[in-house]
């Protein structure tokens, strides 16, 4: 493969050039259309209006949104002029944001109105009371010290704050020379992108991740669905997540393929999908399921489409035929990896067959060297044999922002980076995931991570112990299950458990199932056994089938 040694600017700058005339985005459910050309001259925009409110190279924008306009505008314009874009998970609550906005010494918030379960302007306005008499959008905190502004990106603007648009009017205050003198200072191996992700230790890690990792990255992703400018690319996937922004968008913008994005809804998505005779479309299972099972699925012509990517989390095989066979993708491929990795480190391809393409997750990347060793020893293990899968090249962070010894452990000194993931390798170079050596759960594509969920419930006065496991599900690959030793003379009911959960940290993160135990199964040394406790769980909540599904 050919590497790309720019910038994402430079990349969208050349788009501009290139295909001046050929849709550059598209969201459906917004009036918003743009050309390539037309693209670049807004950001262009935006960029210069982020200058004259102060932006510095390296200062951090975060960005709290669904798949919009206002998004995809301030990742490229926060890139053109050197500034870090912090994606914010759309389902987080004010105990994650907190965290996060303080961690990453984030300067400038950018943020929707919010979901149908969560008011972010309520949010925001708690941690900032002052922000109502503030004035576009300024604010000052003590426990907050690096935020100087809040930014809105809708109408109906609320009191205090700054409307997205507004940023363009003070475009003009940067005159051209010192625009194109920002653009210079910049590298491709600068960080333009931090996202957070968490270990089963502590809170979660914000990976930092360069133009370098992430274009090279989407651009070995489009190689393999062979995409090319006459591509069109539903993107349902959060942007928030490596998913969206860089199986989707980074594929797209190294080969000139036309955007689709909008919130995910089965029914919208297949309205979609038919409208814009999209030729691809990425989801995680539980989107292609929801959509297989739409009532209305029969109603849809699919015959535009052609590939696209099932990833996020274990992908059931039965699935994978049933899109290859009813949603006309012939062309569907798997991407594995982790964020770290920005994400891909293997990946089928359009020229794999289809056993190859439903049963395995891939090749390595070119630029990318995969290992299996021995967790214990170290040792590189032979084929079909499992261990854990380690990954070095092009695509590997910088490491966790501020986070120097969990750098340290995540990548070795020989930098190769140890996923956690158990898999094996055939002799043919394909890869298999077979679990996980962190007891980190996914759910239907979110990454939840049972240190995190049991470090809260610890604050819980009335909770002695708790251990969180992941179990079985068809639907989402796994639900979260929260086993908890209450204290002496102590009394909750699993409802006031979620309820607890539901009011301080996201959707996704509340347990599908409560148990109250006596005691937990430990080994000699006293260490817990999470591995007995979700065989349990599994006997007593009849989960038998769901953990036989075969995944690739």
């Amino acid at each position: 493969m050919e590497f790309i040694n720019k910038t994402l600017g430079e990349v969208i700058n050349d788009l501009a050039k290139k295909y001046p005339t050929n849709l550059a985005c598209k969201f459906p459910l917004e009036n918003y259309e743009r050309t390539w050309e037309e693209f670049d001259k807004e950001t262009d925009e935006y960029a210069k209006g982020l200058m004259a409110l102060g932006v510095q190279k390296g200062d951090k924008i975060a960005i709290w949104a669904k798949n919009t306009s206002e998004w995809m505008l301030t990742l490229f314009a926060s890139t053109k002029i050197g500034a870090i874009l912090v994606t914010v998970n759309t389902n987080y609550k004010i105990f994650e944001l907190e965290y996060l906005l303080n961690q990453s010494d984030t300067k400038f918030l950018v943020m929707m109105d919010g979901t149908k379960e969560v008011s972010y302007v309520d949010i925001v306005n708690e941690l900032f009371p002052n922000l109502c008499n503030s004035k576009e959008g300024e604010v000052s905190s003590k426990s907050m010290p690096f935020i100087e502004r809040i930014i809105y990106a809708g109408d109906n603007t609320p009191k205090g704050f700054m409307n997205f648009k507004s940023i363009k009017d003070y475009a003009s205050k940067v005159s051209d020379a010192e625009y194109k003198k920002r653009i210079a200072s910049l590298k491709p191996d600068d960080v333009i992108n931090i996202q957070y992700t968490s270990g089963t230790t502590g809170f979660p890690k914000g990976v930092m991740l360069t133009h370098y990792n992430i274009l090279n990255n989407g651009k070995s992703i489009g190689d393999g669905m062979a995409f090319t400018e006459h591509d069109k690319l539903c993107i349902c996937v959060p942007f928030f997540h490596c998913f969206g922004l860089v199986l989707a968008i980074m594929a797209c913008i190294t080969h000139g393929t036309s955007m689709v994005p909008l919130p995910y809804s089965p029914k919208k998505v297949m309205d979609a999908i038919m409208n814009e005779e999209c030729t691809a479309v990425h989801g995680v299972p539980t989107m292609f399921i929801a959509m297989l099972e739409h009532p209305e699925f029969n109603k849809y012509d699919f015959s535009s489409l052609r590939t696209g990517i099932m990833a996020g989390s274990p992908c059931p095989i039965k699935v994978m035929q049933q899109v290859v066979d009813e949603m006309n993708m012939k062309d569907i491929v798997i991407v594995f990896g982790q964020t770290e990795a920005s994400p891909g480190c293997t990946m089928t391809t359009t020229k794999d067959t289809i056993e190859q393409r439903v049963s395995t997750v891939g090749r390595a990347f070119d630029g990318v060297e995969c290992k299996i060793i021995d967790p214990e020893t170290g040792e590189t293990l032979g084929p079909d044999t499992p261990g854990e899968f380690c990954a070095r090249g092009y695509n590997i962070m910088k490491g966790y922002y501020k986070m120097p010894e969990a750098t340290a452990q995540a990548i070795d000194k020989d930098g190769w980076l140890h996923t956690g993931d158990l898999c094996t390798v055939d002799k043919d170079g394909y890869y298999k995931v077979v679990g996980r050596l962190k007891d980190m759960i996914i759910r239907g594509g979110e990454n939840i991570y049972p240190k995190e969920i049991e470090e809260f419930l610890y604050t819980c006065p009335k909770i002695s112990d708790v251990q969180v496991i992941g179990v079985p599900s068809k639907e989402y690959g796994e639900e979260v299950m929260a086993v908890i030793i209450l204290k002496q003379g102590e009394t909750m009911t699993e409802q006031e458990v979620k309820d607890l959960i539901k009011a301080n940290m996201a959707k996704h993160k509340v347990p599908t199932y409560i148990r109250f135990v006596d005691a937990f199964p430990v080994t000699a040394s006293g260490k817990i056994q999470k591995f007995k406790l979700r065989e349990e769980a599994i006997e007593i909540l009849n989960l038998q089938e769901a953990a036989k599904i075969e995944t690739a």
